[in-house]
């Protein structure tokens, strides 16, 4: 798995601007058990690069997606970190060990549910996972070093932008559903404002909720 990342970053890294990620990203994609994030039935396939579903009609992403969102955030080890989709709870768990808190929401009750059991059985103590809408963010924790979204949204919620701190990245999947969607780079410089760079079309499930 993590020779294809490489490989994969090197294919990409024109287009990304990252030929290579960094090293504590890599370490850690090694030190994440994927397969404990994978239904049993698709153990034997844990370990390829390729999403694979998790139930409820949604998935867990492609190794080599998780690495390059990661890898774009650039946290610190005393960042406070916001993702929107928990999904298995497995970038949760990439990232927990980067940073210093990490609050995740799902809307799916059910994949919520058995994330935070997940997460909790496998020691990442420093992940909070809440059920809920997540296009309107975690506000009591807010700002946030750092955003990411792992799923396909038409636009960028405006409350996560509110939520992102001055001079923080979010990561969002932007475009609909069966249409060409763009990983998408939002940074908030120290005044405020908004910068926003597509990085790589990307195939990710539809952000849901009542918005």
């Amino acid at each position: 798995m993590i020779n294809k990342i490489n490989e994969m970053a090197q294919e990409t890294g024109t287009t990304t601007g990252r030929s290579t990620f960094a090293q504590r990203v890599m370490e850690v994609m090694a030190d994440v058990p994927r397969h404990e994030f994978v239904p049993d039935y698709q153990n034997a396939r844990a370990y390829e690069n390729r999403p694979l579903p998790i139930g409820y009609g949604q998935t867990i992403s492609q190794p080599y997606i998780v690495a390059l969102m990661t890898d774009i955030l650039d946290v610190d080890s005393d960042d406070i970190v916001l993702e929107i989709g928990t999904g298995s709870g497995y970038q949760a768990a990439i990232l927990s060990e980067l940073v210093e808190k990490m609050y995740t929401i799902e809307i799916v009750e059910e994949l919520g549910l058995a994330a935070k059991k997940r997460l909790a059985r496998l020691g990442y103590n420093n992940v909070k996972v809440k059920i809920g809408d997540g296009y309107y963010g975690w506000e009591k924790h807010a700002p946030y070093d750092a955003i990411i979204i792992t799923a396909a949204t038409s636009h960028i919620p405006p409350p996560l932008i509110q939520q992102l701190k001055p001079g923080g990245r979010m990561i969002i999947p932007v475009g609909e559903h069966f249409f060409v969607q763009y990983l998408t780079l939002v940074e908030k410089d120290k005044q405020g404002k908004i910068r926003t760079r597509n990085i790589l079309p990307v195939a990710f499930v539809p952000f849901t909720g009542g918005h």
